[in-house]
C-alpha cells in the first residue's frame, strides 16, 4: 500500500522540486533502498561530523521558496541544497551552516548555526543527492524606530532565505543522534511535538515512513502522531503533504494542530501545543508506557509549558514525574532538540 502511495505523492512533493529538473516520477523509478544500513535499522554507522568548521563542505542551492501564507507571523523558507551525494545524513540530524563574511565586533568568521534537516536521507527528489532546510527569517522589530532594525537581523537565517539557485553554502556536520528514529521495532509509536520550524526533523521522518519506498516504510506498523503549534493557519508548514499522508494512512498517521491565535484551550486561553497534547494525555501516557518514543523540537521556550503540563498530568495519575521522565530517558524514549 505504501509503495502505491509513493506514486500518489509525486505531485505533492513536486511543489518543492526545482523547475530545472524533471517532475517527480519521471526519473525516480525504483525503491529508495540505496542509502540504507545493513540491516536498515542498525544505527552503528550513522555519519557524524564528517565535515568540520575548518574544512566545511560546499553545497549549492537548488531552490529557495517561501512556504507560509501572507498572514503568517514571519517568513519561513524551504531551501533545497545539492550535495551531489557527498554529504550523507540520516533523518533527525542537523546541518551546520557558516554564513559568509565576518563578525563586526572582531573581524572573525561567523560561527556555525545548526539547522535540523527537513528531508529524508534521499532528499526531496529522492536521488540521495540533495537535502532540505526549513528556515524562519530572524528579524528584530525596534519599538523606537517602529520598524525592523536590519542591524539586528539574524545573519544566517537571512543569508539562507535570500539565497538563489546556484549560490554556494559552507556546511558542517551532519550533527546529532538524539533525534534518530528507532526502526528496529516497526511497531513503535512516534509522538512528535513541534513548534514552528521544529517540524523539520519530523518531515524527514514522515517522508521516510510514508512517502518513500524504503525498507522502513514497508515494515512500519506503528502510529506516527504529530502535534504542531503555530500562530495561525497561514503559518502552517507542509500542510499539503501532511494532509495527504493523513488521508492515505489514517491508521498509521495522526495530526493535531495548535493555532494560538485562532483556537482556545479548555480554559478559554490561547491554544498552545502543550494544551493540544494535554487533550490526549491519557492516551499519550499509555503509549509511552507501552514503548512509544516522544520527540520535542522547536524554540526552547516551548519546554517549560510542556513539562509543567506533563508534570500536572503525572501528579493527577499519582505518578512521580521526575522518576517517570528519568525512566523514559533511560529507555531512550525521550528526545529533545530545542534552540
Amino acid at each position: 500500500m505504501k509503495t502505491a502511495f509513493f506514486a500518489a505523492c509525486v505531485a505533492s512533493a513536486a511543489a518543492f522540486a526545482p523547475s530545472t529538473k524533471p517532475a517527480f516520477g519521471t526519473s525516480l523509478a525504483g525503491k529508495q533502498d540505496f542509502l540504507e544500513a545493513e540491516p536498515y535499522w542498525d544505527q552503528s554507522t550513522v555519519p557524524v561530523n564528517v565535515y568540520k568548521n575548518k574544512a566545511p563542505f560546499t553545497g549549492k542551492v537548488v531552490s529557495t521558496k517561501r512556504i507560509v501564507g501572507p498572514k503568517a507571523t514571519g517568513e519561513t523558507c524551504h531551501i533545497i541544497i545539492d550535495h551531489n551525494g557527498d554529504f550523507p545524513y540520516w533523518e533527525g540530524q542537523s546541518w551546520g551552516v557558516i554564513p559568509p563574511g565576518v563578525r563586526e565586533k572582531d573581524g572573525k568568521p561567523h560561527s556555525v548555526r545548526l539547522y535540523s534537516i527537513a528531508s529524508s536521507r534521499y532528499g526531496d527528489d529522492m536521488t540521495g543527492k540533495t537535502g532540505s532546510l526549513c528556515v524562519r527569517r530572524a528579524t528584530y522589530w525596534c519599538p523606537e524606530l517602529k520598524a525592523e532594525d536590519p542591524a539586528k537581523k539574524g545573519i544566517c537565517s537571512n543569508f539562507l532565505c535570500d539565497t538563489k539557485p546556484g549560490d554556494e553554502i559552507q556546511m558542517t556536520g551532519p550533527a546529532g543522534k538524539v533525534m534518530l528514529i528507532p526502526e528496529e521495532n516497526p511497531n513503535t509509536d512516534l509522538i512528535m511535538v513541534a513548534t514552528g520550524t521544529g517540524i523539520a526533523p519530523y518531515r524527514g521522518f514522515i517522508r521516510r515512513l510514508f512517502f518513500e519506498d524504503t525498507p522502513a516504510a514497508n515494515a512500519y506498523k506503528g502510529t506516527a502522531w504529530l502535534f504542531m503549534g503555530v500562530a495561525n493557519s497561514d503559518a502552517l508548514l507542509y500542510d499539503d503533504e501532511l494532509q495527504e499522508v493523513k488521508k492515505k494512512f489514517p491508521n498509521n498517521f495522526r495530526l493535531d494542530y495548535a493555532l494560538s491565535r485562532e483556537q482556545e484551550n479548555k480554559k478559554g486561553g490561547k491554544m498552545y501545543v502543550q494544551d493540544k497534547v494535554e487533550e490526549y494525555a491519557d492516551e499519550i501516557f499509555t503509549k509511552l508506557d507501552n514503548g512509544a518514543h516522544i520527540y520535542f523540537c522547536g524554540l526552547k521556550g516551548m519546554m517549560p509549558g510542556i513539562q509543567d503540563m506533563l508534570k500536572s498530568v503525572a501528579e493527577s495519575k499519582k505518578i512521580d514525574y521526575e522518576e517517570w521522565v528519568k525512566e523514559l530517558k533511560a529507555k531512550k524514549q525521550w528526545h529533545v532538540e530545542v534552540y
